[in-house]
């Protein structure tokens, strides 16, 4: 298992460039006798593990095998013992050497199933992946109206588990103008000033500490020189909510932010310059969706867990995060995410670690739970 995890580290899967790792995961699901392996339109990796009765059912399991890594980025694995240094070590190469460790597991007990398992490495997890490969299943696969449960794998622990999908809107803000010298053109619209006015007006919201609710400016950019006024400022926020209300208000107060220090520009450039219409611009597009939910308390996904967790000793603490499972949840598939045992830090850095001691404990608690849910 852990040569798997060294030889997947090593394949690049950046995003949008995940398919040399899909084609290397695609080898090892054939190796381990998986059945149908194919990889479909959105470069998903499938392959199934037939049940023994022809149920009209099915459980998704899945661990996304794209890194937040842009492409070229180096990649020099260290093994120490039982760690596992290098990008995506832990984010998700734990995640996906777990679901291979389950399949060889099952095969080599000769474990059948009750229930059609379909074994899913996905892609589009990370950034502006925007679930792309979720999406793909639950919008085009054939089999999508089968899926009972879904199962997903990502990251390190075995004592945790996400039953709350976080919810996140991003949108990339762009404000052009018509620029000019920061001498003789003084007084013509700065969109630099103002996104930062919208930024600013942003930051009097009172968000709500229950629901959770945040939003953030991950990145602005923008303007050519020291003594140019810019012709473009852009920048990309992101909202979160664990409720879609408010996801909803977050999103209504960033339009009318920036529409409103749009058209305050115009007008008072229009009265100082008469006949001059060199006016502000806007444009507000959507780069990220990751819908919110939740799994029911008393439901029987999680019930199963708790009598998994009874038998191993361990006693799950429920989280919240955004993770492949948000779509499910928001689409009424009963959904949870796991870790796939040992331990892992450093996450999105190239100074991300893995280690698998302990590891068998938090894959037991995984297979007991799938063959729980498939009967």
């Amino acid at each position: 298992m852990f040569r798997w995890q060294l030889e997947l580290v090593q394949v690049p899967a950046p995003p949008f460039g995940e398919e040399p790792r899909a084609s290397w995961l695609a080898e090892q699901f054939r190796g381990l006798g998986l059945d149908d392996v194919s990889i479909d339109a959105a470069g998903n990796v499938i392959g199934i593990l037939k049940g023994n009765l022809k149920a009209n059912r099915c459980i998704l399991f899945s661990a996304h095998i794209d890194t937040v890594f842009p492409a070229h980025t180096t990649i020099q694995p260290v093994v120490d013992g039982q760690r596992l240094t290098a990008p995506g070590a832990c984010d998700n190469g734990a995640g996906v050497a777990g679901l291979l460790a389950i399949a060889a597991a099952i095969q080599e007990a000769g474990l059948e199933p009750g229930c059609d398992v379909y074994f899913v490495g996905n892609v589009g997890e990370e950034g502006d992946g925007n679930l792309r490969g979720i999406r793909q299943i639950y919008q085009h696969a054939p089999w999508r109206e089968k899926i009972e449960s879904h199962l997903v794998l990502d990251g390190a622990g075995d004592s945790a588990a996400i039953t709350q999908a976080l919810g996140s809107q991003r949108y990339r803000v762009s404000i052009t103008g018509p620029g000019g010298h920061s001498w003789s053109d003084a007084g013509v619209p700065n969109p630099i000033l103002l996104l930062s006015r919208a930024i600013s007006r942003m930051g009097t919201l009172d968000l709500p500490e229950t629901p959770r609710t945040t939003w953030n400016v991950g990145r602005i950019e923008g303007g050519t020189s020291v003594n140019a006024i810019p012709e473009q400022a852009v920048a990309n926020f992101d909202l979160r909510s664990t409720d879609p209300g408010e996801l909803i208000r977050l999103d209504v107060e960033l339009h009318r932010a920036i529409e409103d220090v749009v058209q305050e520009a115009n007008q008072e450039f229009t009265a100082r310059y008469t006949g001059d219409d060199r006016r502000v611009q806007f444009a507000i597009r959507k780069i990220g969706d990751r819908p919110a939910g939740r799994l029911p308390e008393g439901s029987r996904l999680l019930d199963l867990l708790y009598a998994v967790d009874r038998q191993l000793g361990l006693h799950t603490e429920t989280r919240v995060a955004s993770t492949d499972a948000n779509l499910p949840l928001s689409l009424g598939v009963p959904a949870i995410t796991l870790g796939a045992g040992g331990n892992g830090g450093g996450i999105h850095t190239r100074n991300e670690w893995y280690d698998a001691t302990g590891r068998e404990l938090g894959l037991r608690r995984i297979l007991l739970l799938l063959f729980a849910l498939a009967g």
